[in-house]
């Protein structure tokens, strides 16, 4: 098989004579190969962060959320009925939902109270599926509490709560009194922010906290496919009609989506300068490379190698390196990351450092997901700046005379 004249001279001056390949060029593709590395792992962690919290709050929080103008649903077995109906939906419940104030002896918190129907609740949440003591129920002054939350109390199943809404505050007319509630169960899904942060109770006691004769603050629809809630959203509003304002979980939670895909274009963008400098290196090589072989340059182009060919030399090599080094740095990034919790161990071992604080992240392993779309664009970008560091080099020796190449030959 033939190959084109500069693409031989490339390999020839990648490969010396006396050794396998040449020092320089080692150091060269190191750079390269470990500026891949580091976007594809990075990429990969960013992309399983998203994907695990996405799971999370999708499993907590319901896909699509109905409100009514006004601040309540007044009937809510219609909407229920009605929301059933819809293609794709696979539960609903009814759900009152507030601030509240806890206290324990001399203990408080802030949590959110959720009122929920124990019928309909577990076709919408994952959280009666999640109980780690006691049991999901939401009886008459029951209520169950998140795992990191009884922690934070140091209260276990059958401890008595004290619990304030902000009416018992704000009331001017009359004193409303706290209610006192008992402990029948803890969960736990593994996301601090819930864990810590939500109660659940029965409609009734919900009702008789926020002072809500009946009716309901929404209606929770979970859908089989979570993708489709737009979609929904907007079937729901045709069939309920006007005054009934269906919110989507994109909608709900759009400030922490939002801020995982900047951060993760942003921790693109700023570690896409290693392969930049990386390539500036290629660049150093290159040129080091035209200064050691001027003769060879002159004795090239005075047999009539043309400015192309010269020119052609350098991009070849300049695309070599920028090729082996995006396979050594696929190959060292995905190695990378099948050992990660491995090197995460190790390093909150022997250097004392917590790298997934529990209060932030609930996570035990650092997720990972590698998109070939991720990768693509990381390869293509580092070749791309592979071949360009040769440009000021093969433009240095396409302007080479042969005369002043070899007068001092």
């Amino acid at each position: 098989m033939k190959i084109p004249f500069s693409l031989f001279l490339a390999f020839k001056y990648l490969k010396p004579r006396r050794s396998f390949i040449s020092a320089v060029t080692v150091i060269s593709m190191l750079g390269v190969t470990i500026g891949v590395a580091v976007l594809i792992v990075v990429l990969s962690v960013m992309t399983g962060f998203d994907e695990v919290w996405r799971d999370k709050i999708l499993g907590f929080n319901a896909h699509v959320s109905i409100v009514q103008q006004g601040g309540l649903v007044r009937n809510p077995d219609r909407v229920l009925e009605q929301a059933s109906q819809i293609e794709g939906v696979v539960g609903v419940a009814p759900s009152l939902e507030g601030l509240v104030l806890i206290q324990v002896d001399e203990r408080v918190h802030t949590p959110i109270l959720r009122g929920v129907d124990p019928e309909y609740e577990p076709s919408v949440s994952q959280v009666p599926g999640n109980i780690i003591s006691g049991e999901f129920a939401v009886g008459d002054e029951q209520i169950v509490v998140g795992g990191d939350l009884a922690r934070r109390l140091n209260i276990q199943v059958g401890d008595k709560l004290t619990v304030y809404s902000p009416q018992s505050f704000v009331s001017e007319d009359e004193i409303r009194l706290p209610e006192e509630l008992t402990v029948s169960g803890i969960f736990h899904v593994g996301m601090y922010e819930y864990d810590v942060g939500f109660v659940f109770t029965s409609l009734e006691t919900a009702r008789a906290l926020y002072d809500v004769e009946e009716g309901v603050h929404s209606i929770q629809v979970m859908l089989d496919n979570p993708l489709r809630a737009a979609e929904t959203a907007m079937q729901l509003h045709e069939k309920l009609g006007i005054g009934f304002f269906p919110r989507t979980w994109m909608e709900m939670h759009s400030q922490i989506f939002a801020a995982l895909h900047v951060e993760k274009n942003m921790m693109f963008f700023l570690l896409a300068f290693v392969a930049l400098v990386a390539a500036f290196s290629i660049t150093n090589t290159l040129i080091t490379l035209t200064v050691q072989k001027t003769r060879e340059i002159g004795l090239l182009k005075s047999l009539g190698f043309g400015n192309g060919g010269v020119t052609g030399i350098f991009f070849w090599m300049g695309l070599v390196q920028g090729i082996l080094g995006n396979v050594l740095g696929v190959g060292l990034g995905l190695l990378i990351l099948k050992f990660r919790n491995e090197l995460l161990s190790f390093m909150s071992s022997e250097f004392n450092l917590e790298l997934l604080p529990p209060e932030l992240y609930q996570l035990s392993k650092l997720p990972s997901h590698t998109m070939g779309s991720d990768v693509a664009i990381v390869c293509g970008l580092v070749l791309i700046f592979c071949t360009l560091a040769g440009l000021v080099p093969a433009l240095r020796a396409a302007k080479m005379e042969p005369v002043d190449a070899l007068r001092y030959e």
